[in-house]
């Protein structure tokens, strides 16, 4: 196995067990705590895995500030609403429906972008739909907010990662990380205010644990985009369902059913296709919205704009 596949694969792997530890904060704490402690935590390893000659007090300055804002702002509506379905209902259905970002983004694309989408795409897609119809099956059973949320959350990420697209290549990495902390810190730290509740040790241990684990997911990542192109790494994403299956099971006795099964298992089929068809671009999928990084259709990162002051190259 290459070794960029082998670090996309355990990157995603270690975001899923950090959505795991998010899941089981449901019963204790609010969504506004779970999301202003799991960003400041996860900032801790961005603040050292800055790139050469970015420095966060410059963080502010900005090519596209109002696209930046934007992005920022989609990015805290998709944390919330993804740490609400994540603590209201089951892993693998929270992880079916938050990948119908890639429908949203084709369909955005099309519509605001003008983009020209093939036919093989569309059916791709569709399938992605249709899984997702197999494991929530709305009609035959009674869908809760949780779903709802975890849609949003794929609508919100999907406008998140066509912003993200248009700047990435002008904005420093420290602005587009820090601007969006700062939008997740100060919103979600007004609004746990009212019922707050302090974090006991073993929680605050916890947290540490996810932006450990999450920062480290998002170093291998990079070193991944780095190693091997999109149509190896992409794929990879899709792994997060089994690891949502058997998490859910050890830790939260989840077990879905043979039809959920099979719409899961169509998901990651569909998903995979749409990723190889073409190199489309991607994106970490990633419950920390400050930690997404979009790649060109070469597979690698986009270059980043000479930074003021500094002769050094960036990797």
């Amino acid at each position: 196995m290459p070794s960029g596949v082998l670090f996309s694969v355990v990157a995603y792997a270690l975001y899923s067990c950090c959505d795991a530890i998010i899941k089981g904060f449901g019963n204790t704490l609010s969504i506004f705590e779970i999301a202003f402690f799991s960003t400041l935590f996860s900032l801790l390893p961005a603040i050292f895995a800055k790139p050469r000659g970015e420095h966060w007090r410059s963080f502010w300055r900005m090519r596209h500030p109002w696209l930046v804002q934007l992005r920022s702002l989609t990015g805290v509506l998709g944390n919330l609403s993804i740490i609400y379905a994540f603590t209201h209902i089951p892993l693998a259905e929270v992880y079916s429906l938050s990948f119908l970002a890639p429908v949203f983004i084709v369909i955005l694309s099309v519509l605001v972008l003008k983009e020209t989408v093939r036919g093989p795409r569309w059916i791709f897609l569709a399938a992605s739909f249709l899984g997702v119809l197999l494991v929530v099956r709305p009609g035959f059973r009674e869908l809760q907010l949780g779903h709802l949320m975890a849609i949003g959350a794929a609508l919100f990420g999907s406008v998140t990662t066509l912003v993200l697209r248009s700047v990435a290549a002008a904005e420093k990495r420290v602005s587009l990380i820090g601007v969006a902390s700062a939008y997740i810190l100060l919103v979600n730290g007004v609004l746990m205010i009212p019922g707050f509740q302090m974090p006991t040790l073993e929680e605050f241990g916890l947290f540490v644990i996810i932006g450990g684990l999450g920062g480290t997911g998002h170093i291998l990542f990079i070193a991944a985009t780095r190693r091997a192109e999109a149509s190896q790494v992409a794929p990879a994403q899709y792994s997060q369902i089994v690891w949502a299956i058997v998490l859910g099971a050890v830790f939260y006795r989840e077990y879905p059913d043979a039809i959920a099964y099979l719409g899961l298992a169509v998901v990651a089929a569909a998903g995979v296709l749409n990723v190889l068809y073409g190199h489309a671009r991607i994106r970490v999928i990633s419950r920390f919205g400050v930690g997404r990084v979009p790649l060109g259709a070469n597979g690698k990162a986009p270059p980043r704009p000479p930074v003021e002051g500094s002769t050094t190259p960036e990797l």
